[in-house]
């Protein structure tokens, strides 16, 4: 043990100890306190004075005890083992402690990241002689059925490929020898690490201009969020926060999926153990997990160790995207990490900003959700991923004027603000039209209009408008009566209903409601705008407006939904036929009514 990285305690103030004879640590250096070994991390320097933020329960240290530098970063292990692992928020396997020391978690406890005995079966995709460069793909490992998991050169290193073999082989264990120009040899292993308060480099930056398809038609439609996205999932408890990232989740076109569970309750982390293994990938015909890497860092767990969960995260997630896959992050809930620098904060005795959040609590989000984008990675092959980033926020009692909402408004794009009123009507996914919007739908007209149907933009656009529409005249409603409004006005508001009801709500639990393509999504928007159109053109040529409302086609188009996706193209024709038939069978039975 090096006497000069090595330091004691004088002050112990919670997750928070302050250590003496730190002079040869750097900021942000692991520590081992005590020789309990507890994991920690150097947060402040002063001279050879070190704040260091404690990861575990600090109950039962006592000044005077050592304190020592690692020497290095908290980094997180990159490499084979991750998909379908669990991790607490500073990358510790849980199944792995869990067999070391049972139900109960131990302070101090010391078990690698990636498992150092199963061997994986190395192919390689380069051979001896190669010149490569930080970035490229030497090999690959199939990690799942699903997830070929690529090897790659670590940035910053170039040089050409002395020796290389396939075989099967441990994580720690050499597969490929690069020499540099000088001469120098490099030994690379399945494994990387990389310091997970930085983010990844990249060759440069796409615009978000492809949309992320979630099967779930208020966003897909309504509210888009690009791949390489980010957006914020605001709501008060109970209205439905947890579901909604589960969908998401579940049937976003991602590649990876990485679920961070920061600070929320330990039984929605149970949920998704117990679901997502059960679950069938629509994509693939494999289980969820096999593309699915978890972060558990419950709210019975330690407080400081959350704001360590979305680094480790989002570095996990970055080199997936680096690989050239599109990664879909869910951090829940970001409340949670904003509470914890608060914590960390007022025991640093800093200047407390707004409801005694730090004042660098903007700053903090802004650096976490930036490492999100569509990119080119490094090396040669000029390879596309993508990180999406999706935060839940749990302002208290919904109130989104508190700081931690509005410093994330102020750096997401999409804003998916989720509503008691309508969570407690049961209409879930219960996301308010009127108050949410999304900044990329303009950037992602044109992907609709070239992948899913010219028109769409379009009826997007009536959507909305009628929507609006609705809520303006429900104010006259309130006020004087439905009989005061005209026969176009109170179809707009039958229309208005079918489009909340019938193409908004969706049942997540339903086996076919659970996940709508956009074709049937284009369908269902053409058909609730054709009964519409004809509805009002019925209405002028003299039908009665209570007829066309209660006509029987209506509720065949609310069930619309609910069709199988092999038989929409049938229903669909079939249904517009009968809007067709029944809109001037209306107009004609007026006319002899006459």
């Amino acid at each position: 043990m090096n006497a000069a990285s090595t330091g004691k305690i004088v002050k112990i103030a919670g997750p928070l100890i302050i250590a003496e004879g730190m002079r040869d640590a750097n900021m942000f250096d692991m520590v081992r306190v005590s020789d309990r070994r507890l994991i920690g991390e150097i947060i402040e320097m002063h001279g050879d004075r070190a704040s260091v933020q404690v990861y575990e329960e600090t109950s039962g240290l006592g000044t005077g005890e050592p304190v020592e530098s690692v020497g290095e970063p908290m980094s997180a292990e990159l490499g084979p083992g991750l998909i379908g692992s669990i991790f607490d928020g500073i990358q510790r396997p849980l199944d792995d402690i869990r067999k070391l020391c049972g139900s109960n978690l131990q302070k101090g406890v010391e078990v690698p990241s990636l498992k150092r005995g199963k061997v994986w079966s190395f192919t390689p995709t380069v051979k001896v002689g190669d010149k490569v460069i930080g970035g490229d793909v030497i090999g690959t490992v199939p990690e799942t059925d699903i997830v070929l998991h690529k090897i790659m050169v670590p940035n910053g290193l170039k040089g050409t490929v002395k020796s290389i073999s396939a075989g099967e082989y441990k994580v720690d264990e050499t597969v490929c020898v690069i020499e540099n120009d000088k001469g120098g040899e490099t030994q690379l292993t399945l494994m990387q690490k990389w310091p997970v308060r930085r983010g990844r480099p990249y060759a440069s930056k796409l615009s978000p201009d492809m949309p992320l398809i979630t099967g779930q038609r208020v966003v897909d439609c309504l509210f888009p969020i690009a791949k390489g996205g980010v957006a914020a999932i605001p709501g008060p408890f109970g209205s439905g926060k947890t579901v909604t990232q589960h969908q998401l989740a579940k049937w976003a076109e991602a590649d990876i999926i990485v679920y961070i569970g920061c600070g929320e309750r330990g039984n929605e982390m149970t949920d998704v153990l117990n679901e997502f293994p059960e679950l069938i990938d629509p994509h693939t015909g494999k289980s969820l997990m096999e593309r699915t890497v978890l972060i558990a860092n419950t709210s019975d767990m330690p407080v400081a160790a959350r704001e360590a969960s979305v680094y480790t995260g989002i570095t996990i997630a970055e080199y997936f995207r680096d690989m050239g896959y599109s990664v879909a992050l869910m951090a829940d809930s970001t409340s949670r990490w904003a509470e914890a620098l608060r914590e960390m904060s007022g025991r640093l005795e800093e200047m407390p900003g707004d409801e005694g959040y730090p004042a660098y609590l903007g700053s903090r989000l802004a650096q976490f959700y930036e490492r999100a984008g569509r990119i080119v990675a490094n090396g040669s092959d000029k390879r596309e991923g993508a990180l999406s980033v999706i935060g839940a926020v749990s302002p208290p009692g919904g109130d989104i004027s508190e700081p931690v909402s509005q410093a994330t408004l102020r750096i997401v794009k999409v804003f998916w603000g989720l509503d008691a009123s309508l969570a407690y009507q049961r209409h879930f996914p219960a996301i308010n039209w009127l108050t949410s919007y999304s900044l990329y739908a303009d950037s992602l007209s044109d992907w609709y209009k070239q992948n899913v149907a010219e028109d769409w933009p379009e009826l997007r656009a009536r959507f909305i408008a009628i929507l609006h529409e609705e809520a303006e005249l429900m104010e006259i409603v309130k006020l004087i009566g439905m009989d005061s409004l005209s026969s176009s006005d109170r179809l707009k508001m039958e229309t208005a209903r079918s489009i909340r009801e019938d193409f908004l709500h969706q049942l997540a639990f339903h086996e076919i409601d659970t996940y709508s393509s956009m074709k049937k999504q284009l369908y269902m928007m053409r058909l609730i705008l054709q009964f519409h159109d004809q509805a009002e053109e019925a209405a002028d040529l003299g039908a009665d407006e209570n007829v066309l409302s209660d006509l029987a086609v209506r509720e065949k188009i609310g069930r619309f939904k609910y069709t199988p996706e092999d038989s929409i193209d049938e229903e669909y024709q079939k249904l517009s036929r009968e809007i067709t038939a029944e809109t001037q069978k209306a107009v004609g039975e007026r006319k002899e009514d006459i």
